[in-house]
């Protein structure tokens, strides 16, 4: 039978005393950034909690979603319907069907449901961040909601995260919350998780975009990424210290040799030498000419870039992820780490080689950027020979140390530096 409840000041034990047969949920407790105490989430007076709710903000999804996985109480969903637009947008899925709403509360009390959503795991290959894709709701309905949210081991990693987000933060609000040119809306922290929240990115990666392409897509696909990239240099931001660069990169690039001194790498001695090389050249660099330095994204290569179209006009976008190696640092840092991994990734990709060769990148750059100095060619060699670096470690790490490839790339490390040495030679006054 159907009844209302006065509105009386009852316990939640009286409450369950007077309705024996009902199913108690609490609704919306995550709402305006509450966050529930956990034993009263795991109340055995309580037959559900309700942990998405079409007025909770993402970000208080997302606790709720964190909570939920930590104390495995019977969760729901609802739409909380105000309009008929959205009914049936966050949906509760039941184990099993019934036909009475005495069969939807035995259900219920027996904990068979769960709210209907999507939570996938993202690759993080060897960070131990836990990175996960999450669509609350249906995807039919006009209101989904994607985000991405990365949790953290320790607070070491969260302080690193953290500083990530904040340069995406800034970067939003400089031009790259709209338009052909973006990064993913950052959402919000919570230290008490060591969570990072942002809004999942749409569209495909680059990387995949370009192997699928036709030939005509291929190259217009790789000068969107260059244009995004002058963008962002164009700006000639300046968010993390001018100084820390070159005060993390000597155990950078000595723990890219780890893998190698692990396996006793037959080539130790060559990689040590292109090691101690490019730190020279860098620190020289960067230490005469601190007026060239910009927050460059450090780590851009095809799979940090995404390409996305909005609905229903469809226009294009570029979007970049990942800024956790965001630093001051000359120009050509970026534009050699993408030469350079463009080369490698695309190594057993003929038909990419040919049609969208890693020369067309750098002209679009550098007819799209702004005052380029005199020996930024010079530069991009060097941090060609630099991301070799990183990649030689990753051939290492997943056991391809002895392959062609590994060879392959050590060459072209030291013609980027042999290329260095003859340019700078060029430059330098007789006597």
């Amino acid at each position: 039978a159907r009844a209302t409840i006065p509105a009386l000041k009852l316990s939640l034990r009286q409450l369950r005393e007077q309705n024996p047969d009902a199913a108690l949920i609490w609704s919306h407790p995550y709402r305006h950034g509450v966050i529930p105490n956990p034993a009263r989430l795991l109340n055995p007076v309580l037959d559900g909690v309700e942990i998405f709710n079409s007025n909770y903000s993402v970000v208080e999804a997302a606790r709720a979603l964190q909570d939920w996985h930590t104390y495995r109480f019977t969760a729901t969903a609802g739409t909380d319907t105000h309009a008929l637009s959205y009914v049936g947008a966050y949906p509760t899925v039941f184990d099993h069907p019934f036909n009475s709403i005495a069969g939807l509360v035995e259900e219920i009390q027996a904990g068979r449901c769960r709210p209907y959503f999507q939570e996938v795991p993202l690759a993080g290959g060897t960070s131990p961040t836990q990175v996960t894709e999450v669509t609350i709701g249906r995807e039919e309905t006009p209101i989904p909601r994607k985000i991405v949210v990365k949790t953290f081991a320790d607070v070491q990693g969260w302080t690193t995260g953290e500083r990530s987000h904040h340069i995406i933060e800034q970067l939003y609000h400089q031009g790259f919350d709209r338009g052909p040119y973006r990064v993913p809306k950052p959402l919000d922290r919570d230290p008490q998780s060591l969570s990072l929240i942002e809004q999942h990115v749409e569209g495909r990666l680059l990387f995949d975009a370009m192997v699928h392409a036709k030939p005509g897509q291929a190259i217009r696909y790789l000068r969107m990424a260059a244009r995004w990239l002058s963008k962002l240099h164009n700006a000639r931001l300046k968010i993390t210290p001018e100084e820390e660069y070159l005060r993390l990169e000597p155990d950078i690039l000595e723990f890219y040799l780890s893998s190698l001194v692990e396996t006793h790498h037959r080539l130790l001695d060559r990689v040590r030498e292109v090691r101690a090389r490019v730190l020279a050249k860098e620190s020289e660099l960067i230490r005469a000419r601190p007026q060239i330095l910009v927050q460059v994204h450090g780590d851009f290569h095809h799979r940090n870039v995404f390409l996305g179209g909005d609905e229903p006009a469809g226009e294009e976008y570029v979007a970049v992820i990942d800024f956790g190696s965001s630093y001051q640092l000359p120009r050509a840092f970026d534009v050699g780490t993408f030469l350079a991994q463009h080369i490698s990734m695309f190594f057993h990709e003929p038909e990419v080689q040919r049609h969208a060769p890693a020369e067309q990148f750098l002209r679009t750059y550098l007819d799209h950027a702004r005052n380029v100095e005199e020996d930024f060619l010079t530069q991009v060699e060097l941090f060609k020979a630099r991301t070799c670096l990183s990649i030689l470690y990753y051939f290492a790490r997943t056991e391809r140390g002895n392959s062609e490839e590994f060879w392959r790339i050590l060459v072209e490390a030291e013609r980027s530096l042999a290329a260095v040495a003859v340019r700078q030679a060029g430059t330098r006054p007789a006597r």
